[in-house]
């Protein structure tokens, strides 16, 4: 299909999407050309009654690959995963009742991480809704609050500006899920293959950059200039952005210390000797004393969420705030800023680094170096002896893929031995779900991972708690036939939580022993092969044997029962108060 202005509608800035020969066609017809007009090659989802016509429609577009998950939460967290890799939208597809209502938990964790998602929803025919139909459920009501935005499509002839307009909102300024809810008569019904797109449905070609104000980017400048004990706090931001490049250029000629959030990390290069670590609940303990001494924190692309500040009044408490951000609702939300710098973060770096004179800032950085020296030496965690630790298994993983792989980890423990203290060298190669911190999010997202990078080494990182709610994807990647590395740091229980009732409820383990199944005997049932590791000696042949294994295989590495996570914030204190 054609994209082109028409004569006699320039002056209402209408444009049209027409087929050289226009031709009457079933609103699922329309839905599968107008998803391969956005671009889509890979989406995930479960069939259900509503969405038949579709599914029908479908096998007449090869172009399409729709990929059948188990459930339909493993959907939108594959599609979260597809975006989060390769930055564009990912697309899921469920039908009406109990499938789009699976669809939720996914939902809210692409809201809260700024993930570009369309969610397909199917619905009981318009002259049904509001009856209590069967599998009939208001899910524009549900999704509002955890999406950026959500539709309920009237017929057949607004379909396609619908999908265009829904793909432009998903992927524009901050990005974020939409969901579109398609009645079953709109799938059957037909319409002209011509579309009006009216002006509120902009082209989908890239939104121009947001830049920031002159006299602002001054202003931070200034404030710069003066600083003598600066931090830099990059965020997803600059993931998104892509603003690599303009973070480290802008670092160097600042010679100002890099923070990276949980979201932030792989977007400045742990490598680099500005680089300091993450702060926040489970940061360093250097770094979070280095953001209680400081007098300016630069802020980029990060919402300072509550793990990162602990007690807001207590963050940060002599320093200025720069805060760059292209959402406008972030700015001032949890700490004022002295400077607002509403814009693209590549766009804001860059132009810091052309108002700056370069700065030196040594003698800061040698008294975090200090802290980090000293911290390390109290905090060092020694782990069981003669079982797998979760430091050595991490640097196996490290020295085998030369550091060159994807990790995408669930939620607990694992997630913050693996952010702290794997060596993050390559961009955007640490996926997580950090707004929501949901668990199960790590087997499905890293199929999407892997099927939108084919080439890429994707290594999935989870705990046993975790890796169980999600477990039944091991058939869709079969299915599939995608490779993944899966390593799962098992120690018979729900780890973090356990964790926080042994420091602060007395050690009253309740209800967090988990128990597994066999993992070796699980994989073979799926057909693939696994590995159980008692012994810290065998960690490193167990890597490398999951290297060479083509096909997907499970490493069930037992680890320490009782292994704890350090430094742990106390609960309601600031970040500089720390169980060390």
């Amino acid at each position: 299909m054609a994209n082109m202005l028409s004569n006699t509608q320039q002056d209402t800035r209408t444009f049209i999407l027409q087929s050289e020969a226009p031709e009457t066609l079933t609103g699922s017809h329309l839905l599968c050309q107008s998803l391969i007009r956005e671009g889509v090659d890979i989406f995930y989802g479960y069939p259900g009654g509503v969405l038949v016509p579709f599914y029908d429609a479908l096998t007449s577009y090869p172009a399409l690959h729709h990929v059948l998950v188990r459930h339909e939460q493993a959907a939108a967290h594959a599609a979260d995963g597809y975006a989060r890799a390769t930055g564009k939208v990912g697309v899921c597809i469920a039908t009406s009742g109990p499938g789009a209502l699976n669809l939720v938990t996914g939902l809210a964790t692409a809201y809260a991480d700024s993930i570009p998602m369309v969610a397909i929803t199917g619905q009981v025919p318009h002259d049904q809704i509001g009856r209590d139909a069967f599998q009939e459920t208001d899910i524009i009501g549900v999704t509002q609050p955890i999406t950026k935005h959500a539709m309920l499509v009237r017929t057949t002839s607004e379909l396609s500006a619908a999908i265009h307009e829904a793909f432009h909102i998903a992927r524009s300024g901050r990005p974020g899920p939409v969901v579109v809810d398609i009645p079953k008569d709109v799938l059957f019904d037909t319409a002209l293959a011509t579309t009006l797109i009216t002006q509120n449905a902009i082209d989908a070609a890239p939104a121009p950059i947001a830049h920031p104000a002159a006299y602002l980017v001054a202003q931070a400048a200034a404030l710069i200039a003066r600083a003598e004990r600066p931090l830099i706090m990059a965020g997803h931001g600059v993931i998104l952005s892509q603003a690599y490049e303009e973070l480290r250029r802008f670092a160097e000629k600042a010679h100002i210390p890099v923070i990276t959030t949980l979201l932030g990390i792989s977007a400045f290069s742990s490598a680099h000797p500005l680089f300091i670590g993450m702060p926040g609940l489970h940061g360093a303990a250097h770094v979070n004393r280095a953001i209680g001494q400081a007098d300016l924190i630069i802020g980029v692309g990060l919402r300072f969420d509550d793990r990162v500040t602990g007690n807001v009044s207590d963050f940060a408490p002599h320093a200025r705030i720069i805060h760059i951000d292209i959402d406008p609702a972030e700015i001032h939300k949890v700490k004022v800023a002295s400077v607002p710098l509403i814009a693209d973060a590549g766009a804001a770096l860059a132009a810091l680094h052309e108002r700056i004179e370069p700065l030196d800032h040594s003698e800061w950085l040698r008294e975090i170096r200090f802290w980090q020296y000293t911290d390390g030496a109290i905090g060092r965690r020694q782990f069981n002896e003669t079982l797998p630790d979760p430091i050595g298994i991490l640097t196996a993983m490290h020295e085998a893929t030369d550091g060159k792989a994807i990790l995408v980890t669930d939620v607990g423990q694992h997630q913050m031995w693996v952010a702290r203290y794997y060596p993050w060298t390559c961009h955007n190669s640490h996926i997580t779900s950090g707004g929501q911190g949901t668990m199960g999010f790590a087997l499905p997202a890293a199929l999407g991972v892997k099927m939108g990078l084919p080439d890429a080494s994707v290594w999935v990182v989870a705990g046993d708690g975790g890796i169980q709610m999600n477990i039944q994807e091991l058939a869709t990647l079969q299915q599939e036939g995608v490779d993944l590395k899966i390593v799962i740091m098992n120690n018979g229980y729900l780890g973090m939580v356990r964790q926080l009732q042994q420091f602060f409820y007395a050690g009253n383990y309740s209800e967090v022993p988990i128990s597994s199944p066999d993992y070796v005997q699980l994989a073979d049932a799926y057909g693939m092969k696994g590995i159980r590791i008692t012994r810290r000696e065998d960690v490193a042949d167990a890597i490398q044997t999951a290297m060479e294994t083509p096909g997907s295989i499970i490493l069930d590495f037992v680890i320490e029962a009782e292994a704890n996570v350090y430094p742990t914030v106390i609960p309601g204190k600031g970040i500089t108060e720390m169980i060390e």
